[in-house]
């Protein structure tokens, strides 16, 4: 009997095995996808997080402070020593004075003297100032408690220096406020400060850590003002 059927020619595929030509070709794309999926997640975990964060803006005595453009971007820290990350912070903040200050000279720090009207008796090196930063913490929120330095937490001070960058040594409870910029204000007038790519290097943390930035306006006068402004609080990790 005369077979109408076609022969399988070369190249051609047989009616049997379509199937498992199909079967075996898309087991093909899927290993390709997961090999590809699996090298974005791969560079994923090692590449840096980028964190815009939203304006801000404070209104006090005679005082305005807004802030623009903030963002984070957050990446291993080069130490690679498993308790190191750093963050490389980028903002603008304006502070619009209408008070005319009554120190407006620029001295060293010091301390004005006893029932000087105005001065708060803090410790002040002699004209207003605009100053801003970022406060770090480890293992704690940054908060209230954190800000005022109540339930056990431990804080230090200390600024950027002239290489843009800072490293902080920081264990669980502890908190830093590191100082960016600032700029003495001498006149009412409009303040600003901008900022790019401030590297802060935290080491020593084994928990979480988390930052936020922070703007003063301090206003000596006859009638002292403090006013400031907070960040929204963000993850380093």
């Amino acid at each position: 009997m005369k077979n109408d059927q076609p022969r399988a020619g070369r190249g051609a595929v047989r009616p049997h095995s379509r199937a498992l030509y199909f079967g075996v070709r898309a087991a093909v794309v899927g290993a390709s996808a997961f090999t590809a999926f699996g090298l974005l997640s791969t560079g994923a975990a090692n590449a840096d997080t980028f964190v815009p964060l939203p304006n801000g803006e404070q209104v006090g005595d005679g005082v305005k402070i807004d802030r623009y453009g903030e963002s984070a971007n957050i990446f291993p820290s080069m130490s690679d020593n498993g308790v190191g990350r750093d963050a490389m912070v980028s903002g603008t903040v304006i502070a619009k004075v209408d008070k005319a200050p009554t120190y407006s000279r620029v001295g060293p720090f010091n301390t004005p003297p006893a029932n000087n009207p105005g001065t708060n008796n803090s410790n002040t090196h002699g004209a207003s100032q605009l100053n801003t930063g970022y406060i770090v913490g480890c293992q704690v929120a940054i908060g209230t408690s954190a800000i005022s330095a109540g339930g056990g937490v431990s804080v230090s001070t200390t600024s950027v220096g002239a290489s843009g960058s800072v490293s902080l040594q920081l264990g669980p409870g502890q908190v830093a406020f590191v100082q960016v910029s600032y700029k003495d204000i001498l006149h009412p007038g409009t303040y600003s400060i901008t900022y790019r790519d401030a590297k802060i290097d935290v080491q020593g943390c084994g928990g979480y850590a988390q930052a936020r930035a922070y703007t003063n306006v301090e206003v000596l006068g006859n009638f002292y003002s403090r006013t400031t402004l907070y960040g929204q609080p963000f993850s380093i990790g």
